[in-house]
């Protein structure tokens, strides 16, 4: 009898482990198929149309407002007129935006660099990050409108000082956010790396930079629309100096001259620019992410 219980617990124990036993195709996450419309999964339609159908009843509203009241377009325009000036003014709008976008990108790009170089040094030695993070938590804190004209005297150039003013509002973002990532590596899997040995570039390489992405994503995304900001406010600060230079200078101008439709249209390119930023940032996290992070994979229920 205790061979024969012997026996059947010896079978039982390599049927559950040669069940526990499987490839990583077989532990792979098991992904939803879903149906596609226009090359967009139909679950994603109604978190576009809903927005688009809520835009247009609000322009519909706007127009019929100012139609029915007779509002002057130096007052309020309507969506209409501002369209139309955007068409008519597009030559002078479109140089405008161009410098401030070249502005916003070359800031976002600066601040991708240096933070990510920062949070790396930070991580790997303590006291660099105890002497220096406060002081990066100073430039965050402090008004970029501000300091901006004070950047704009001491740099001279104009360019290279509304970059800098950009740079400021983008960078810190990004230097947080990868900060956090790069320490919250499991640190079961750190233990696993140094007991097999892995020196601090493998170990960085393998697995904190891995783990910081899903984090450093984050803050690109936060990073890209306060680089957008940061340049408007220094073009806003050097245009009211007499500086021309992007939209926000445009929009002082239009302002001075009572050309609100313009002014208008100018502010619609910068909401524009800024959705678009933010579209395209979130396109390159679900692309980095959806194949392994839970935050990006969607399972079948």
């Amino acid at each position: 009898m205790r061979k024969r219980a012997t026996n059947s617990m010896s079978a039982d124990l390599s049927t559950t482990v040669s069940s526990a036993k499987g490839t990583d195709q077989d532990a792979a996450p098991v992904f939803a198929l879903e149906e596609t419309f226009l090359g967009i999964s139909k679950s994603r339609w109604p978190g576009i149309i809903a927005p688009l159908v809520t835009g247009l009843i609000f322009i519909g509203f706007w127009e019929g407002i100012v139609r029915l009241k007779g509002i002057p377009s130096y007052i309020l325009p309507g969506p209409i007129i501002i369209l139309q000036t955007l068409f008519a003014d597009w030559a002078t709008l479109s140089i405008a935006l161009g410098v401030t976008l070249k502005i916003t990108f070359a800031a976002l790009i600066a601040a991708v660099s240096v933070g990510v170089a920062l949070a790396i040094l930070f991580t790997q030695s303590k006291w660099l990050e105890r002497s220096l993070l406060p002081y990066a938590v100073i430039l965050q804190v402090t008004p970029v409108v501000s300091i901006a004209p004070l950047i704009i005297i001491w740099v001279g150039d104009v360019n290279l000082s509304l970059l800098i003013c950009a740079w400021l509002v983008a960078f810190f973002p990004i230097l947080s956010n990868t900060i956090m990532g790069l320490s919250s590596a499991d640190h079961n899997l750190v233990s696993l790396f140094q007991l097999y040995g892995a020196n601090r570039w493998q170990t960085l390489r393998y697995l904190r930079l891995p783990a910081a992405l899903p984090f450093f994503l984050s803050g690109l995304k936060i990073s890209g629309g306060l680089a957008l900001i940061g340049a408007v406010v220094a073009e806003f600060v050097a245009g009211t100096g007499g500086t021309a230079s992007g939209l926000a200078y445009r929009i002082l101008e239009s302002g001075y001259q009572l050309k609100i439709p313009r002014m208008f249209a100018a502010l619609l390119l910068i909401s524009t620019s800024g959705i678009l930023i933010f579209l395209t940032t979130s396109y390159i996290s679900h692309r980095l992410l959806h194949r392994w992070h839970e935050s990006a994979i969607k399972r079948e229920s």
